[in-house]
């Protein structure tokens, strides 16, 4: 699975969000430039982002944007679901976007791409905003998290 661009930034925009739960609402242009998102394009997810109930508005000088419910009720699978639409590596294995493929009769390694949807789905469920909020910033160093699995 790979994160478009619009997934990428409306979850760089709904973090910085959680982080600030319960503090007074962030300008969009703050918003834009904390996340390094071109203003225009983040408008539109913040548009997206409000129809899914997940932030509101608030207008005026002092006005921004805020957490529609807390960052332990918003998990990224939501999120994720919502603006890339699957979390399946292949059309053939995704439950909500399936697509026929020619090889299904013979082909092997389904299996595998089906596993690996649902271990995705079930990490991206699981973690709430709150949560992924709590741990250290990624660092290239943690790219071999998994020692010893070859990955």
């Amino acid at each position: 699975m790979q994160l478009s661009m619009r997934t990428d930034y409306a979850l760089r925009a709904i973090f910085t969000l959680a982080e600030h739960y319960g503090g007074p609402p962030i300008p969009i242009i703050e918003l834009a430039r904390r996340n390094d998102i071109p203003k225009r394009f983040l408008e539109q997810i913040m548009l997206d982002l409000k129809a899914g109930k997940w932030v509101k508005s608030h207008p005026g000088k002092s006005g921004g944007y805020v957490l529609a419910k807390p960052p332990t009720r918003i998990t990224m699978g939501e999120i994720v679901r919502h603006f890339n639409g699957s979390l399946a590596p292949i059309h053939c294995v995704s439950l909500t976007h399936y697509k026929r493929c020619s090889q299904e009769s013979v082909c092997r390694f389904r299996h595998v791409m089906r596993d690996a949807r649902n271990l995705v789905a079930l990490l991206m469920d699981r973690s709430t905003l709150a949560e992924v909020i709590r741990s250290a910033p990624f660092a290239y160093q943690d790219l071999n998290g998994m020692e010893g699995d070859g990955i």
